[in-house]
C-alpha cells in the first residue's frame, strides 16, 4: 500500500513536470550549464590550495605560489559570479512555472459549479491557489536540477578522495550513505504533520476572510464575542499541529548538525593516522578536510531540499485533490440555441439544493418577446429558480428548455452569452471602465460601448471620466452612485446582445432623477428580448405579461397580467391592492 502511494506520488510529480516545466526547456539547458560549471570549480579550487601548501612546504620559487593565489581568486569570483547568475535563473524559472500553475488553477476555480463554491470559503480557495503554490516554488525552480546537482558534487567528492587515499574514500563513503540514509528515515515522519497543516491553515485563512467581509454584521449584532471564540478554538487546533510540524524541521536539523559533528571527527582521525604514517603530505591533510567540510554543503542542501519536498507532498495532493475536483455541471453536445429572443418553458421543474426541495413541479411557457414578473415573498425560490435557467445547478427532476432546446444540450459558453442576469448587487471589479463593462472581452469596440452608454444616459457621465474609457474603478464600485452601477450593469447586458434576460429589480432606494433613467433603461433593455423579472415594485409588474407567484417553492398562482389584476379573488389582484412592497416583505 505504502509502496503504491509513493509510486502516485512520484506519477503526480512527473506530471506536473512535464506539463510546468518542460515547456521552459531553454531556461532548463542554461540553468544545468551553469550548474555543472559551478561544480567544477568547487572540485578545482581545494586542489589549487593544496599546491599552493605543498609547494611554500619546499620552499622554492614564489611565482607559482603567486600564480596558484591568483588562479583560486579568479576561479572563486567565476564560481560567485557563476552562483548569482543562477540564482536568477532558477528564481525566474520558478516564478513562470509557479504562476501558470496559479493560473490554471484560478481557472479551473472559475469552471467549477456552485455546489463547490457554496462549500468553499473564500480564504480558502485562495490559500490553495496561491499558499500551496508558493509551497510548490522550490520544487519549480529546478528541484531535480539542484538535487542531481548537489548528488554529483557529491559523488565528485568522494571519486576525489578515493584517488587520494582508499581509507579516505571509504570512511566518507560511510559517511555520505549514513547521513543521507538518516535524513531519509527522519523525513516520514514529518509529511502527514505537514498535510494537516496546510489543510488548517487554509481553514484559518477561509475564517479570516469569511468574518473580515462581515465585520459590520458582526459587530452590529454584537456577535464580537462569538467570532473571537471561534477563532481562539482554531488557534487551539492550529498549535499541536504547528508544534509537530516544527519538530519534525528540528529534528532532521539536529540530525544534520550531529551527521556532520561525525563527519568532522572521521575525518580528523583518518586524516591524523595517515599523516602519523607519513601517507599524506599537510596540504593533502588540508584537501581532506575541505572537501568534508564541502560535503557538508550538498548534504544541507539536499536535506533542505527534501524539506521542500516534504512541504510540497503536502501541498501537491491538495492541489491534486483541487485540480481532480470536476464539475457537476458540464458542457453538453452543443445543440445551438435560437437567434433573438428565447423562448422559456419550465417542465415538471424540481430542484433542491440538499434533500428538502426548493422549487418543486414547477410549468411554465413563456413565447419569445414576453415578460415575466416573478413574485414570491424572500426564501419561495426566485433566485434559485434564476440559478437553474443560467445553469448554475442542475434540477434533480424536470427540464429547463429555452428556445425548445434542452439546456443541458448547449455549450455552457453559449448559454451564457444568450442569457444574461443583473442582480440587484452590482459586482464593480477593479480595473477600467471598459474591462468592466466588457468584461474583458477585445472583440467589443470603442464605438460600441460609448454608443450603448450615450443610450442609457450615461453620455455625461462618461464624458466627465478622466481618462474616458480607460478611468480605473475601485474594487466594489466605491466611486459609483447606486444608479450608475445598475446603469452599468445594463450596459454590460446590451453588449452580449443576449436573448433572454434575468432581472432582479432594484430596490426603491433610488432618487427620482435615477428611477426614471432606469425605467427607460429598462425599456430599452426589455426590447426584442425575453425577460423573466423579480419584480418588487408595482411600476416594474406593470411591464410584464405574464405573472407567476411562487410560495415555498411551488407555484402559487400563474397567468396573464391583466386576467389576474381584473380578478379580485387572485393573490396578485389582493397584492395590488395592499401594495406589492408591503406583501413581499
Amino acid at each position: 500500500m505504502e509502496r503504491k502511494q509513493s509510486t502516485n506520488t512520484l506519477q503526480q510529480y512527473a506530471a506536473m513536470l512535464s506539463k510546468y516545466l518542460l515547456p521552459q526547456r531553454s531556461t532548463l539547458a542554461a540553468l544545468t550549464v551553469l550548474l555543472f560549471a559551478s561544480i567544477g570549480l568547487q572540485l578545482i579550487n581545494p586542489q589549487i590550495i593544496r599546491y599552493f601548501i605543498d609547494t611554500a612546504q619546499t620552499g622554492g620559487e614564489l611565482q607559482p605560489l603567486f600564480y596558484a593565489a591568483g588562479l583560486f581568486i579568479v576561479f572563486s569570483l567565476i564560481q560567485q559570479l557563476i552562483s548569482i547568475v543562477a540564482a536568477y535563473f532558477s528564481e525566474n524559472l520558478g516564478w513562470k512555472t509557479t504562476n501558470r500553475l496559479r493560473g490554471d488553477l484560478a481557472e479551473h476555480c472559475l469552471s467549477l459549479d456552485m455546489s463547490f463554491h457554496k462549500t468553499q470559503t473564500s480564504g480558502s480557495i485562495i490559500e490553495r491557489v496561491d499558499g500551496d503554490v508558493n509551497a510548490l516554488a522550490n520544487f519549480f525552480s529546478s528541484f531535480m536540477i539542484h538535487l542531481a546537482g548537489n548528488l554529483i558534487l557529491m559523488v565528485g567528492i568522494l571519486v576525489l578522495l578515493f584517488r587520494e587515499n582508499l581509507l579516505v574514500g571509504i570512511g566518507m563513503t560511510v559517511f555520505v550513505v549514513f547521513a543521507v540514509l538518516t535524513i531519509q528515515w527522519i523525513r516520514k515522519f514529518a509529511v502527514p504533520v505537514w498535510a494537516k497543516w496546510r489543510q488548517i491553515n487554509a481553514e484559518f485563512y477561509g475564517f479570516i476572510g469569511e468574518h473580515l467581509e462581515g465585520t459590520e454584521d458582526t459587530r452590529a449584532n454584537g456577535a464580537a464575542g462569538y467570532v473571537m471564540s471561534r477563532f481562539y478554538a482554531l488557534l487551539r487546533r492550529m498549535l499541536p499541529l504547528r508544534t509537530k510540524a516544527f519538530l519534525g524541521f528540528g529534528m532532521m536539523w539536529i540530525t544534520t548538525i550531529v551527521v556532520f559533528a561525525l563527519g568532522n571527527a572521521m575525518a580528523f582521525g583518518i586524516s591524523a593516522y595517515l599523516w602519523k604514517q607519513g601517507a599524506v603530505s599537510l596540504g593533502t591533510v588540508y584537501l581532506i578536510f575541505y572537501y568534508t567540510e564541502l560535503l557538508a554543503k550538498p548534504i544541507e542542501k539536499i536535506r533542505t531540499q527534501l524539506e521542500d519536498l516534504q512541504r510540497a507532498d503536502a501541498s501537491l495532493l491538495r492541489i491534486r485533490e483541487l485540480l481532480n475536483t470536476r464539475s457537476q455541471i458540464t458542457d453538453g453536445p452543443g445543440t445551438p440555441l435560437p437567434a433573438g429572443a428565447l423562448a422559456v418553458e419550465l417542465q415538471d421543474l424540481t430542484f433542491g439544493y440538499d434533500d428538502t426541495p426548493t422549487l418543486q413541479d414547477l410549468q411554465l411557457r413563456l413565447v419569445p418577446g414576453q415578460t415575466l414578473g416573478l413574485l414570491g415573498r424572500t426564501g419561495s425560490g426566485k433566485t434559485t429558480l434564476a440559478r437553474l435557467l443560467l445553469r448554475f445547478y442542475d434540477p434533480q427532476q424536470g427540464g429547463v428548455l429555452l428556445g425548445g432546446v434542452d439546456i443541458r444540450e448547449c455549450k455552457l459558453s453559449e448559454l451564457r452569452r444568450k442569457v444574461a442576469m443583473v442582480t440587484q448587487n452590482i459586482e464593480i471589479l477593479e480595473g477600467s471602465v471598459r474591462e468592466n463593462l466588457t468584461m474583458y472581452d477585445d472583440s467589443i469596440a470603442d464605438e460600441r460601448i460609448i454608443e450603448v452608454l450615450d443610450d442609457l444616459g450615461l453620455g455625461a457621465w462618461r464624458m466627465s471620466l478622466p481618462q474616458g474609457l480607460d478611468t480605473p474603478l475601485a474594487s466594489g464600485g466605491g466611486s459609483l452612485s447606486a444608479g450608475e452601477a445598475q446603469l452599468l450593469a445594463f450596459a454590460r447586458v446590451f453588449l452580449t446582445d443576449p436573448g433572454l434576460v434575468i432581472l432582479d429589480e432594484a430596490s426603491s432606494r433610488l432618487d427620482p432623477l435615477t428611477e426614471r433613467r432606469i425605467e427607460e433603461a429598462m425599456t430599452k433593455l426589455l426590447q426584442g428580448r425575453t425577460c423573466i423579472m423579480i419584480a418588487h415594485r408595482l411600476a416594474t409588474v406593470q411591464r410584464a405579461d405574464q405573472i407567476m407567484v411562487l410560495e415555498n417553492g411551488r407555484v402559487l398562482e400563474q397567468g396573464k397580467r391583466i386576467e389576474l389584476a381584473g380578478n379580485p379573488n387572485s393573490r396578485f389582484s389582493q397584492m395590488l391592492a395592499v401594495g406589492l412592497e408591503e406583501v413581499l416583505v
